[in-house]
């Protein structure tokens, strides 16, 4: 906040604590019977209360289609809702929209930034704010965020556009926008899913003295770790009901996870089996891939995957990993260099052609290219096979239905995808079971080389944890597995070996008996090591 002084984090990978300090007891925000009905008749939500003190951190978990988002939505003023109350310090709010929130000192980061990328880190801070300001107001302006800078040790290079930035601080400039507003309730949706430990343990320490000094915080993320080592208590939705809300202080992962899930304990990864060391799949040579502004995003990368073996490349999003998968799956030409697989060249070989050769995917962006959300489930499930001879007629242009049927119902019930019918638009499902038919799909092709890009980004505790297993499967079976995701413990969790990414480079690959989280971190963020061949 502004005028307060942050202390500074302490080693790099030391684990935070709970927030520092006793909080207040009396309730500041209380959400009382909220609900919410969409137009479908869809029940996002069923009466549910929810209740923060001045100064806590208020952890929101669930499943996907819990409804914490929606619930979020509410308060932000970015939903109506149909019905239910809302008080600030006993006092009942109307919120018709975000003004109306940050009115009452109300503001959320997305998950999903709401930046300007043409624009200067500055002016999208600055953003809706007024009229664009100019000499001496724009001056005063620079000044007033440069301060709230040093107070928050949230620093952002204020004159480069926001599109020129890594996602890591683009986030930073997104919180620097909401807290500009002098809002007393932040609300922060997956903040550190593109963060480094470090940067993790930076923002962390940035809640801990907002909290200190009276912001109402609520977190909604799936990373239960996060919920135990920051906030003071945390309230779990299901189905779109409250099924409790407890202290932190004494929880453990496993209450919060039966809790989520109705688990007794959290899904383990399955079993590595022993593989034999045999001829790789993919090969990387000395590859170069320009990004969307023409400059090298990807820099002279070497490496190889193997059968039976989970290759993972870690880093912080926005440092050539998506012009990689791109560049490897027939989505962006490669400027220099060569791929391999199964010693056939890829570069330049359009997708089509590469799921032939036995490559499947799995986007990091699903909406985008993993799905058509206005279709069926039925026709979403053969995508990229839809040309085969198995699903035509002997008219040309003609789906055999009855085939593409059968092949769809194998694929929802062989990957747990729960859907009313067949044809219920894909837009229609959660975002785990979405997740769960693109990674069906793609797995259903028997490929030798699975590309999977960020598999399992903001997916609860049990989607993730079926991704990751479905991943470990194709591994045991033999199958290359190329992993790509700013998750740390997912990829410490599934990679048989680890390739570091900063800046375009691979700085190193490790060994499984060489993994080192506080290591890692710090080469994710551009410290220690060099450029590296895997």
């Amino acid at each position: 906040m502004p005028g307060s002084s942050v202390p500074r984090t302490g080693a790099p990978g030391q684990r935070p604590g709970p927030p520092a300090g006793p909080v207040q007891s009396d309730t500041w925000l209380e959400m009382r019977g909220i609900t919410k009905v969409y137009p479908d008749g869809t029940r996002a939500l069923d009466k549910v209360d929810l209740a923060a003190a001045k100064g806590e951190i208020h952890g929101l978990l669930g499943e996907n289609g819990a409804g914490k988002s929606t619930l979020m939505k509410i308060l932000s003023g970015i939903l109506p809702m149909t019905s239910g109350r809302i008080l600030i310090g006993g006092r009942e709010i109307a919120l018709r929209n975000t003004n109306d929130a940050l009115a009452h000192g109300i503001g959320m980061v997305h998950q999903h930034y709401s930046l300007v990328p043409t624009f200067t880190a500055l002016d999208n801070i600055l953003l809706g704010r007024g009229a664009p300001l100019s000499g001496p107001a724009r001056s005063a302006a620079r000044a007033r965020i440069k301060r709230l800078m040093d107070d928050t040790g949230l620093y952002v290079p204020l004159d480069v556009p926001i599109e020129q930035l890594p996602i890591g601080t683009r986030q930073r400039a997104e919180i620097l926008k909401t807290l500009d507003r002098n809002v007393s309730l932040l609300i922060l949706d997956e903040p550190t899913a593109v963060l480094t430990p470090q940067e993790t343990e930076q923002l962390f320490q940035v809640l801990r003295t907002l909290s200190r000094g009276g912001t109402t915080i609520i977190l909604i993320t799936h990373k239960l770790p996060e919920v135990l080592a920051l906030t003071h208590r945390v309230t779990v939705l299901r189905h779109g009901r409250v099924v409790g809300t407890r202290p932190t202080a004494g929880a453990t992962a496993q209450d919060l996870a039966r809790m989520m899930v109705g688990a007794e304990r959290l899904p383990a990864v399955k079993e590595r089996r022993p593989q034999a060391i045999v001829e790789p799949v993919l090969r990387v040579a000395e590859l170069t891939v320009l990004g969307d502004g023409g400059t090298p995003a990807v820099r002279n990368v070497t490496f190889e995957v193997s059968r039976g073996e989970i290759f993972a490349i870690a880093g912080v999003t926005g440092n050539g990993q998506t012009e990689l998968i791109e560049a490897l799956t027939g989505l962006r030409p490669a400027a220099s260099g060569y791929a391999y697989l199964l010693g056939q060249p890829i570069t330049g070989v359009n997708p089509r052609k590469l799921y032939e050769m036995g490559l499947a995917h799995i986007p990091e962006d699903r909406h985008r290219l993993g799905m058509v959300a206005q279709l069926s489930i039925m026709e979403n499930s053969i995508l990229g096979v839809h040309f085969q001879p198995r699903f035509r007629r002997a008219m040309p242009g003609t789906l055999h239905w009855g085939r593409v049927r059968k092949y769809a119902r194998d694929v929802v019930r062989r990957f747990n995808v729960i859907t009313p019918s067949l044809r219920t638009p894909m837009r229609s499902l959660s975002g785990g079971n979405q997740q769960k038919l693109v990674v069906g799909r793609e797995l259903s092709k028997s490929p030798a080389l699975v590309v999977a890009g960020q598999p399992t980004r903001g997916l609860d505790v049990a989607a993730a944890a079926t991704i990751r297993d479905l991943l470990m499967d194709m591994r045991n079976e033999g199958r290359a597995v190329l992993l790509v995701s700013a998750d740390l413990d997912e990829v410490l969790a599934l990679a048989d070996r680890i390739a570091v990414m900063y800046e375009g480079e691979i700085r190193a690959v490790l060994e499984r008996g060489q993994f080192d989280r506080e290591r890692i971190g710090l080469l994710m963020g551009g410290v220690g090591d060099g450029p590296a061949a895997g």
